[in-house]
């Protein structure tokens, strides 16, 4: 069954989906490889359109597989998509160009994190509609963590306590994010840093455990265990 998004919504999300995901090892491109038995894309997308706030949902697509992900997508839900860039950068630029206007709330969320619940989308979404320019979902970080040089070498433990592990949809209002692009220089950043180029201060709210992105084989077993028990 085809979800409908909200025609009253104020929230727009982007999903830039061309990446290769080469760490998954050889194969389809990673947001198309399989979870379950569908694409990691489709599993992202469906839980996206459950949030109730979503008005439209803009996905950039490897160039070559665009009309296959439009038809792959359709029965999920009435889902955009263009074709991505080379760099993540000018994927979201891409997918943020063909947002209709309206939507004044720009999401950013990776098909990786395909297991993210809906009630994550509608936390940040909420924390942009309250005044922030930009919102980000964190976990606070468990492991030790170490500074080494070059050789391997331990320089130092650094203190855990002010570190945040990031997680998507990356929340933003709309003209901030817009100028972010227009100003982008760094292929690589993702977009919360794009903003922080800007200066515009960036909030966190928390995160989902639910929401890990799906990288390595071994995150790929988690996220099918994690299905298999209801997630």
């Amino acid at each position: 069954m085809t979800a409908q998004l909200n025609p009253r919504g104020d929230v727009a999300v982007l999903v830039p989906a061309a990446g290769a995901g080469v760490r998954l090892g050889p194969g389809a491109p990673k947001a198309l490889r399989l979870l379950a038995g569908e694409p990691l894309l489709v599993h992202a997308v469906r839980r996206i359109a459950a949030a109730p706030s979503v008005h439209t949902v803009v996905v950039a697509a490897p160039a070559a597989d665009v009309e296959a992900v439009r038809a792959m997508l359709a029965p999920v839900a009435p889902v955009t998509v263009v074709a991505g860039g080379a760099e993540r950068q000018a994927s979201v630029a891409a997918a943020l160009g063909a947002v209709p206007a309206g939507p004044e709330i720009v999401l950013v969320h990776d098909a990786a994190r395909a297991l993210t619940p809906p009630g994550l989308v509608e936390s940040v979404a909420a924390a942009v509609r309250a005044g922030h320019d930009a919102v980000i979902p964190v976990l606070p970080v468990v492991d030790t963590v170490k500074e080494v040089d070059a050789g391997e070498r331990v320089l130092g433990t650094v203190d855990r306590a002010a570190l945040r592990a990031v997680q998507t949809p990356q929340g933003f209002r709309r003209s901030v994010l817009t100028a972010a692009h227009e100003a982008a220089g760094d292929p690589l950043t993702d977009d919360a840093g794009l903003v922080e180029k800007l200066g515009v201060p960036v909030d966190c709210v928390p995160g989902s455990e639910l929401a890990l992105k799906i990288t390595r084989p071994f995150d790929l077993a988690l996220a099918e265990h994690l299905l298999a028990t209801g997630a």
